[in-house]
């Protein structure tokens, strides 16, 4: 078993442990091969393969069916005599094993991260079919099997730390199923259709973002095996981001060479998305991912800072690290100001880091329109807007912060949002281009390839 999965947590000498993970893997290759990417078990995919920790040994390239993909289980190199690093254990020794005080919270936190991964790739299974190039096709393959690494890391830590209880919670997680209306996944951003290249490009600029700031949170983690391995998946969280901003990026860039060639307004009719639908889709993810950060005043977000389980993405740039005195100050649209005691506002606070990370993603898509000197521009949504969860839950506000009368937004949303006839048109226009050096007409050629390889030009999926 440690020589069909990576791994540098010892599997080897670990009987136990290898033979629930033995036992957990053909269920896991049963639930991949159910709802994992569908039609290509055949094909043979250029990815990306950890095979270390080390800088050599993470990024390993070749042609991989992707059932035959190594899952590897990594943690992040040790940090010898680190110490916890905020909350009410500040300058402690981190735990290596899970005290049973807190044994609930950090199960539930490392189910709830664990879930998401699964989620995704149900989520996008069925996007191959109509890829827009090669590179675009083993992009999504590469984050379908980086999303099944992050899983078996997370239930190695179930396996590992949680007994029977975590053994059960693993195999939940190849029960529930994005979408089902029995067994849904947890968080309802896992559950949202992806039914086109622009949600699945928007859903990894904004629910993968959020992944980047949740596992930083928990990278400060005072239990160090959850810290050690959500450092390494920040490794690879980074592609998932740039895939998404980078394709929003070229979408951009695609219609604004076309409105500049073509004086025509239906641009459906060319083969191309309009800037307006893909901002609809923007308002619908961008909102949607921020629902994954919670309520701004959390008592649970309180318990998870002072106990030590997750921290604010990086801790170690914040002047105090004990979060008593302080407060949040939430503005309301309405211009009233909520103060929120700054530990119960740490969801808050992490939306926040996020929020000016997708704001520096906006500058680059409105940068194509700038120079092309096209007049329109992209934006994100005020907070408020289309908001599920938290404290603007169920506000009527457009995208702008202002609020409305209920009828008037109930009216409006197809202006904000996606209908069934803008996904009818993208779909149109999706077809597939399996040919190397080609490209589907709605979207711009990648800057470059992938591992030194030439953009369009390499064979990046060999079909049988």
């Amino acid at each position: 078993m440690s020589n069909e999965i990576p791994n540098n947590v010892n599997l080897e000498s670990d009987q136990q442990l290898r033979r629930a993970l033995a036992g957990w893997h053909p269920h896991y290759l049963e639930w991949w091969r159910e709802v994992g990417p569908e039609g290509f078990d055949a094909s043979r995919v250029y990815l990306r393969t950890a095979i270390s920790v080390s800088a050599e040994g993470w990024a390993n390239y070749g042609y991989v069916r992707m059932q035959d993909y190594r899952w590897g289980i990594f943690l992040a190199p040790e940090v010898m005599d680190r110490r916890i690093g905020f909350g009410d254990h500040y300058g402690e020794p981190v735990w290596q094993q899970v005290p049973g005080d807190h044994r609930k919270e950090l199960r539930r936190i490392i189910v709830t991260q664990a879930d998401t991964e699964p989620a995704s790739v149900e989520q996008n299974r069925l996007l191959g079919k109509t890829a827009p190039s090669l590179y675009d096709l083993r992009n999504i393959f590469q984050l379908n099997c980086e999303e099944g690494r992050h899983l078996w890391a997370m239930v190695y830590l179930l396996h590992r730390y949680f007994g029977r209880d975590g053994r059960e919670e693993a195999d939940e997680l190849l029960y529930r199923r994005s979408g089902n209306p029995d067994h849904p996944r947890i968080l309802n951003a896992f559950n949202a259709p992806v039914r086109d290249w622009l949600d699945y490009f928007c859903f990894s600029m904004f629910s993968d973002r959020d992944g980047k700031y949740q596992l930083a949170a928990l990278a400060e983690s005072a239990f160090d095996p959850l810290s050690r391995t959500t450092r390494f998946m920040l490794t690879e969280e980074a592609f998932h981001m740039f895939v998404g901003e980078s394709g929003i990026q070229r979408i951009a860039a695609r219609t604004a060479d076309v409105m500049l060639q073509k004086d025509r307004d239906d641009l459906f009719e060319l083969g191309v998305i309009p800037l307006g639908v893909l901002q609809k889709y923007i308002n619908y993810w961008y909102t949607e991912a921020l629902d994954l950060f919670g309520g701004e005043d959390s008592s649970n977000a309180a318990t998870y800072f002072a106990a030590g389980l997750k921290g604010r993405f990086q801790e170690d740039d914040y002047p105090e690290h004990l979060a008593l005195d302080q407060t949040y100050e939430l503005r309301k649209p309405d211009g009233s100001i909520e103060k929120i005691p700054m530990r119960r506002a740490m969801n808050a606070v992490l939306r926040d880091a996020y929020v000016e990370d997708c704001h520096r993603g906006l500058r680059r898509w409105n940068r194509e329109l700038e120079h092309r000197k096209i007049d329109a521009r992209l934006y994100l949504p005020a907070v408020c807007f289309n908001r599920k969860v938290g404290a603007f839950a169920g506000l009527p506000c457009d995208p702008w912060g202002k609020i409305l009368r209920r009828e008037e937004f109930e009216r409006r949303r197809s202006e904000w949002l996606p209908t069934e006839e803008d996904r009818a048109r993208v779909a149109a226009v999706m077809k597939p281009v399996y040919e190397p050096g080609r490209i589907a007409n709605w979207i711009a050629p990648p800057a470059k390839g992938i591992g030194g390889k030439p953009g369009l030009e390499f064979e990046y999926v060999q079909f049988n």
